[in-house]
């Protein structure tokens, strides 16, 4: 009987291992977007981006006497004679909260989950940081949260991308206390998005419900190997004694065609019993193959589902 298991590659150590100047720059161009508008306040003044606020044209209104003539719209006085004013929507500032499951039973995988989410950690925190929004990470693991909060501007890329080549994987998942805490911290409104497999003995449940409501356009991003995607692809048959990565949990199994199929089916059911648990709560839920692409996921999969513009 043999045991089964994935040999990753080894953990990057430098942060252009993270991001290197080539991805960099094709994100220069991007920017993180929120599917919902959050409460903000109607005003005459267009405020620049570079000062944290994205402000949108919303409507018209009469000019009254003492009004700022700048924002009077003058080709509608040319077609109509009358004074309307350009009314602005400015959003409040916006907060990037990226949150990544250091369990261990992310240390697995052929490209590793948990290096596929530290590599997809820094790419969104730099288009956060490039694009002067506030940048918060958390980490979280059965001993705790940990914390990078605050950061703005990209000047804080390599002290953000430190923090995530500190971070390795260990002990069982602990998410709904981790969400539990990070819910209370919250400071504002904003993106946030969870890097994770949601491979939780605990569940998920609770977790995101306190996220839900919460002021939060929340993503849980769910990365899944190719082994767990489609392990008869790669080498999983015969006799095997599997042992659970987070509490030494064995069983022995002998791999068949209907076990692989059973296996199948079990995955597809509880992804889509996730998937189904975040859309009734304005959840945005995605599954993500580590063998995908980095460039092609951010710049073309995450845009096309509404994270990034």
């Amino acid at each position: 009987m043999a045991d089964f298991g994935v040999t990753t590659r080894p953990r990057p150590t430098r942060v252009d291992e993270l991001i290197d100047g080539t991805l960099m720059s094709k994100l220069d161009q991007v920017d993180v977007l929120s599917r919902k508008i959050f409460a903000g306040k109607l005003q005459g003044e267009r405020r620049s981006k570079k000062r944290g606020a994205s402000v949108e044209f919303a409507d018209y209104r009469h000019y009254v006497h003492g009004d700022d003539l700048r924002f009077v719209d003058w080709n509608i006085y040319a077609r109509l004679d009358k004074l309307f004013l350009k009314l602005f929507l400015e959003e409040e500032d916006l907060s990037l909260i990226i949150a990544i499951d250091a369990s261990a039973s992310m240390d697995w995988g052929n490209p590793g989950k948990f290096i596929f989410a530290q590599q997809l950690a820094m790419a969104l925190g730099y288009i956060g940081l490039t694009n002067q929004n506030r940048v918060s990470l958390y980490s979280f693991d059965a001993e705790g949260v940990q914390r990078l909060s605050n950061l703005r501007g990209r000047r804080r890329t390599r002290e953000m991308g430190s923090w995530l080549l500190d971070l390795a994987p260990r002990g069982p998942g602990a998410f709904n206390e981790a969400m539990r805490q990070i819910a209370l911290g919250r400071q504002g409104k904003g993106v946030m998005v969870i890097l994770s497999d949601f491979m939780f003995k605990e569940g998920y449940d609770k977790g995101l419900r306190y996220l839900a409501g919460g002021g939060y356009d929340t993503y849980c991003l769910q990365i899944l190997s190719p082994e767990e995607v489609d392990p008869a692809k790669h080498g999983l048959a015969g006799d095997l004694k599997l042992t659970d990565i987070e509490d030494d949990d064995v069983a022995e199994v002998t791999i068949s065609a209907a076990l692989l199929k059973r296996y199948k089916e079990n995955l597809d059911a509880y992804c889509g019993k996730l998937r189904e648990f975040c859309v009734r709560r304005d959840i945005m839920h995605l599954t993500i193959d580590t063998s995908m692409d980095l460039t092609v996921l951010l710049l073309d999969y995450l845009r096309k589902r509404g994270l990034l513009k």
